[in-house]
């Protein structure tokens, strides 16, 4: 992924990245990954920050949470601004 534009998405320390592609979501290019972290499985659509930066958290959140990639009623957390990237985390496993 050199050319692509989410090449230098962070990865925490600790987090094991099992799978990782870009994907449409919407009219977004974005990077799906499912990873662990310490015990926890879970998922994550990362958006350019750019591209999301006038949706705020809830909106965010409602449109992962409505996509068939989402369980229904899980737990959906958003992460902004790092590294020019905005993370939506989904699909907890614990």
């Amino acid at each position: 992924m050199t050319d692509s534009p989410f090449a230098n998405v962070p990865v925490e320390e600790d987090t094991r990245v099992c799978a990782s592609r870009e994907t449409a979501f919407g009219d977004w290019l974005v990077l799906h990954q499912t990873w662990t972290w310490d015990g926890t499985r879970a998922e994550s659509l990362i958006f350019l920050a750019d591209d999301v930066a006038h949706l705020d958290d809830e909106t965010l959140q409602r449109m992962v949470g409505a996509s068939p990639l989402a369980r229904p009623g899980g737990s959906i957390t958003v992460a902004r601004e790092r590294d020019g990237y905005t993370f939506v985390n989904f699909n907890f496993d614990y």
